[in-house]
C-alpha cells in the first residue's frame, strides 16, 4: 500500500486518510451525493424525504432517479416515461455498484443527446476487454475478469442489457436496462464501467477483497470540497449554457397582414 501527500496544505487544517481504490468497478457503492448533487445542480427537482430514500425527478418531469436502501435488495433505479416513439423504460442497478459509474448514467441524462449512433461496446473494446458470443447472448468481461457487459436476448425477441462485477469472494453488484433503455445512457454507463481511473474512499469504506489495490492518499477537508464543488460548478454552468442558448433562440412569428380590397394580403 502506497502513501501520497498532496501540496499545499495550510497550516491549520488536519489531513485525513482516504485511498485511491482500482478496479474501480469493486470499490464499493460511496457517497450518493455524487449523483444527487450534480442533478440537483443540472436543475432537478429534489423530492426526497428527510432520512429517507433519494428521489430526484428531471425538469420536464420524464425521468426519475432513486436511491433506496431501506428495501431488499436495494440500490439505484432510474425510470422514463414514455416518449413519443420511444417507449417506457428503466434502469436497476444494485446499491454496491460505484456512485461514479452510476454517475455516468444520470450525469448523460443532464446533457443533449449526441448525434453520433450509439455503441456500447466501443468503450469496452477501447480498454481491452474481451467481447464474445455466448450461445445467443453477445459477452463482454473486463481484463481481470471482475467486471461484465452482456447483451441477452429472450425468446420473443425482446432485448435486455445486464452487467455487473464481483470478486472471488462473491461480493459485487449487477445492473439491468430494460428494452427500451435509450442505448446513449447504456454507453454513458459503460464508458465509466470501463475506465482505468481509479476511485478514491473514505478510511473504513473499503470493501475487503483480494482483487483491490488501494493506495493510501491524505487530503485536507477543504480539498474535498473544492473537488466536490468542481463538479457541481460545471453542472450548474453547462445548466445556465443550455437554458441561455434556448432563450436566445429566434422565434418564428406570423408576418403582419394588410386588407386591399376587402382581400387580405401578406407582406
Amino acid at each position: 500500500m502506497k502513501k501520497k501527500q498532496w501540496p499545499g496544505w495550510g497550516p491549520d487544517e488536519q489531513a485525513e486518510q482516504h485511498y485511491l481504490v482500482q478496479p474501480r468497478a469493486l470499490a464499493g457503492g460511496g457517497d450518493v451525493r455524487h449523483v444527487s448533487e450534480f442533478l440537483r445542480a443540472s436543475g432537478w427537482r429534489d423530492k426526497s424525504k428527510t432520512g429517507g430514500p433519494v428521489f430526484m425527478e428531471s425538469p420536464d418531469r420524464t425521468v426519475r432517479v432513486a436511491y433506496d436502501p431501506y428495501v431488499l435488495p436495494g440500490g439505484w433505479t432510474i425510470h422514463g416515461k414514455a416518449n413519443g416513439p420511444n417507449g417506457e423504460w428503466s434502469a436497476h442497478l444494485g446499491q454496491q455498484t460505484p456512485v461514479e459509474i452510476v454517475a455516468g448514467l444520470t450525469d448523460a441524462l443532464t446533457r443533449p443527446r449526441s448525434a453520433h449512433a450509439p455503441n456500447v461496446w466501443a468503450p469496452l473494446q477501447e480498454r481491452n476487454w474481451h467481447t464474445r458470443f455466448e450461445g445467443e447472448h453477445y459477452m463482454a468481461t473486463s481484463p481481470d475478469g471482475a467486471a461484465w457487459m452482456q447483451y441477452r436476448q429472450s425468446a420473443d425477441g425482446s432485448a435486455m442489457w445486464w452487467s455487473g462485477a464481483k470478486d472471488q469472494q462473491g461480493n459485487g453488484w449487477t445492473a439491468h436496462f430494460s428494452p427500451h433503455a435509450p442505448m446513449h445512457l447504456v454507453q454513458a454507463f459503460s464508458a465509466e464501467l470501463a475506465s482505468p481511473d481509479p476511485v478514491m474512499r473514505p478510511r473504513g469504506r473499503i470493501p475487503h477483497s483480494a482483487q483491490i489495490r488501494t493506495w493510501s492518499v491524505s487530503v485536507k477537508p477543504s480539498q474535498l470540497s473544492a473537488w466536490q464543488q468542481a463538479r457541481i460548478t460545471a453542472a450548474r454552468a453547462a445548466t445556465w449554457a443550455r437554458n441561455s442558448a434556448r432563450s436566445t433562440r429566434p422565434r418564428t412569428t406570423a408576418r403582419p397582414s394588410t386588407t386591399v380590397g376587402g382581400a387580405r394580403t401578406r407582406r
